[in-house]
């Protein structure tokens, strides 16, 4: 089974790529999504949570509150290391059991779609780690489509995120998403092709 990672900040274009990934027959795990997911059925990730922020961080109809745990991690470095440390570990645990059952199902090809790919590990399982990066203009124009915030909002969650020489400097490969998504994909195509073949 060939694994590949895909990584980049928000509005980039990651998802465009594991969609073209899915096209080609391979399973996608969205890191985000399998996170939201944990925290609605993984009780030990909860209390964990719970531990080390206080129950607060949870409403009480038991959904998580992003800003109260915001609120704890915004301006203590020690704090987001912690957060980040509980999150990596149950994620990771998470990735592993569904590419081993992905594996046992007979699926050949899967792509990571996570933002912390590489800090979180994860990277460590993937054949190879596709950095997907695009202008901030683009970005703050795809994520205010998106998601339905304001131009400067968009720009918060960029500078709250690793800029581009990180990824440039860890991920094994880089695709620039400096146009439309049929140019974006062409160069997916174009880098990624080698997996696809050795799948068919």
């Amino acid at each position: 089974m060939t694994v590949i990672g895909l990584t980049g900040g928000t509005g980039a274009g990651k998802t465009t790529v594991l969609q073209l990934l899915k096209e080609h027959g391979g399973a996608a795990l969205d890191c985000d999504r399998i996170y939201d997911e944990l925290l609605e059925t993984n009780e030990a990730l909860r209390r964990d949570l719970c531990k080390s922020f206080g129950d607060a961080i949870f409403s009480e109809n038991g959904a998580l509150d992003r800003k109260a745990l915001a609120s704890h991690v915004f301006s203590d470095a020690s704090a987001l290391r912690e957060l980040n440390a509980i999150v990596y570990y149950y994620i990771g645990m998470e990735i592993r059991r569904r590419l081993t059952e992905l594996k046992r199902q007979g699926v050949r090809l899967v792509g990571i779609d996570a933002v912390n790919l590489i800090e979180s590990g994860l990277g460590e399982l993937c054949e190879t780690t596709v950095a997907v990066l695009a202008p901030d203009d683009m970005r703050v124009e795809r994520i205010t489509a998106r998601d339905g915030i304001t131009p400067d909002q968009a720009k918060m969650r960029i500078s709250a995120q690793r800029g581009e020489d990180y990824y440039r400097k860890y991920a094994k490969s880089v695709l620039e998403n400096d146009g439309d998504e049929a140019h974006l994909r062409e160069k997916a195509e174009a880098l990624l092709e080698r997996y696809w073949k050795t799948e068919d």
